[in-house]
């Protein structure tokens, strides 16, 4: 199962690692074996989030996660949405763009690829960080029976009883972000974050289209939906054991888990830039290495039934996601490691799979309830 799931992940990143030595020497193939690390850290809760989405769909739209998807991850957020932004943010047509990410340049010297992303980063990261920040709050405000951390969910799923609680919470965060970014830089992250609202609520509405917003819970009708949509004898696996979506629903989902997706891929891209400002060693070691591996470790989540195995994995990785997004915004007006940003990320899935053993092993000790006749 192992080799299956991740023997085109390292086949991948070796061919990867061959092409930065060919292109920059052992210098290129180093910085591009750190970006792929970097990258693999950062997206730990990425991937327990897009397991859980996964796991509803059939054999073929999980590949289509692994071949199609990573071709959006790759060329999509790690080459054209960097030039995008400098091509948007220069005013630069995408010859131009291009030529410029070529020449290379150091961060610190206006006027190169990498300074003009970097002066962009506020932006970015209002967008990013409020979209992260709703898909958190949206998961922490509803009432769930196992909490992991009960002495801070169980009073926020309290806060969640109140209608619009998350975008309360996620309109004043912007507000306090928009003040802390000082009068030069608050209509550009205050428009930022008000489209990465915007972008959430329209994701999210799609997901619901099929009860996809990621709480695993579904209704009589919802069942109904999915069955017309099925591949015909296919059968999803976990507590629902509902049907594994096929057609359009499963399109359906395949976007919102992109959308979802890219957006864990700014603080990477972004930081990407303080390792190398050279796009091809960005591009092996964030994308053909980095996104490889998140993805294969995804499919290896869902096939392996591991997010029902340890219960606590998908609050570890929604922490992570709050985490990660108060980091973005604080990343506006302060500058933050990305030692930290993936040190966090991993601290809250280790320290949830952890927990989710010693509740597992808790569950064994119970004595089995007794039946009646």
């Amino acid at each position: 199962m192992f080799l299956r799931t991740f023997g085109w992940s390292f086949g991948v990143s070796a061919v990867a690692l061959v092409v930065a030595f060919l292109y920059g020497g052992p210098q290129a193939l180093f910085l591009a074996l750190v970006l792929g690390i970097l990258e693999v850290s950062l997206s730990f809760d990425n991937a327990v989030v897009n397991a859980r989405i996964l796991e509803r769909m059939n054999p073929f739209w999980q590949k289509m996660f692994l071949t199609v998807g990573i071709v959006i991850a790759v060329f999509g957020m790690r080459v054209l949405f960097p030039l995008l932004i400098v091509g948007v943010t220069a005013r630069l047509n995408p010859v131009d763009a291009v030529q410029l990410a070529l020449a290379k340049g150091p961060i610190d010297e206006p006027g190169t690829y990498a300074y003009i992303l970097h002066h962009a980063h506020p932006q970015i990261a209002a967008f990013g960080g409020i979209f992260l920040l709703m898909i958190f709050l949206d998961f922490m405000f509803e009432d769930r029976e196992i909490k992991w951390l009960h002495w801070l969910e169980t009073p926020l799923a309290k806060v969640g009883r109140m209608n619009g609680a998350s975008l309360v919470v996620g309109l004043f965060a912007l507000g306090i972000i928009g003040q802390l970014a000082g009068p030069e830089l608050q209509g550009g992250v205050l428009m930022a974050g008000i489209f990465g609202m915007v972008t959430y609520f329209l994701v999210q509405g799609l997901g619901e289209l099929f009860d996809t917003d990621g709480d695993g819970e579904l209704d009589e009708e919802d069942i109904t939906a999915l069955k017309q949509h099925a591949a015909p004898g296919t059968q999803a696996k976990g507590p629902n054991k509902a049907v594994a979506v096929a057609g359009k629903a499963a399109f359906m989902l395949f976007l919102y888990l992109e959308v979802i997706d890219a957006s864990f891929s700014f603080d990477g891209v972004i930081g990407a830039f303080a390792i190398t400002s050279d796009p091809i060693i960005i591009a092996l070691g964030l994308g053909l290495i980095g996104a490889m591996f998140v993805r294969s470790l995804t499919v290896y989540l869902v096939r392996q039934g591991t997010l029902d195995e340890f219960e606590y994995l998908d609050h570890g990785a929604h922490w992570a996601i709050g985490a990660l997004a108060v980091i973005l915004l604080i990343t506006i007006g302060i500058e933050v490691s990305e030692v930290i940003t993936g040190l966090i990320g991993v601290f809250f899935i280790g320290a949830a799979f952890l927990a989710s053993i010693q509740r597992n092993k808790r569950k064994a000790l119970e004595p089995e309830p007794a039946h009646t006749a």
